[in-house]
């Protein structure tokens, strides 16, 4: 019998709510999963991403050997500054490797380059990078875009 008549004790909650709470528990997991696993890079599909190797490197050699004497005949115009000429040369330097090995040689340090093996294009960014970043008197651009050629024409 109840003390007080007009006393009620706290309501239940229906069952449904505490099976709904789990459902929505379950749905967000779900959600995470599928995320996690659509986004997730497959095995062996660094293989299936490498760039194809290029048919024609002669044709790769010419186009960007003609891009050097581009940038070499603006900075001799007084069209491109020498050291925004020089930065460009080893950016055109940098994309050949990229586009006849398909090494992201874009994103690599000078260290990084002579680590991996392509000496050749170390060897000749090493010899750009006073030009790009160096304090003291810029070097000629003709003696920088000769290196970067000689580092196209002996790529094989």
């Amino acid at each position: 019998m109840q003390a007080e008549p007009e006393f009620y004790g706290p309501l239940q909650y229906a069952p449904v709510w505490g099976w709904a709470g789990v459902g929505l528990l379950v749905l967000v997991a779900a959600w995470y999963a599928v995320v996690f696993a659509a986004t997730r890079t497959p095995r062996g599909a660094e293989a299936r991403q490498r760039p194809a190797q290029l048919t024609d490197l002669a044709e790769l050699k010419a186009a960007y050997l003609q891009r050097i004497d581009d940038v070499e005949r603006d900075a001799a115009s007084g069209k491109r500054s020498i050291r925004d000429s020089h930065q460009e040369i080893s950016l055109l330097l940098r994309k050949f490797v990229r586009d006849a090995t398909g090494v992201d040689a874009l994103r690599m340090t000078h260290a990084d380059l002579a680590k991996h093996p392509l000496p050749a294009a170390a060897s000749a960014v090493g010899q750009l990078y006073p030009a790009e970043f160096g304090p003291g008197p810029l070097p000629s651009v003709a003696g920088s875009a000769a290196a970067a050629r000689r580092a196209v024409q002996a790529w094989n």
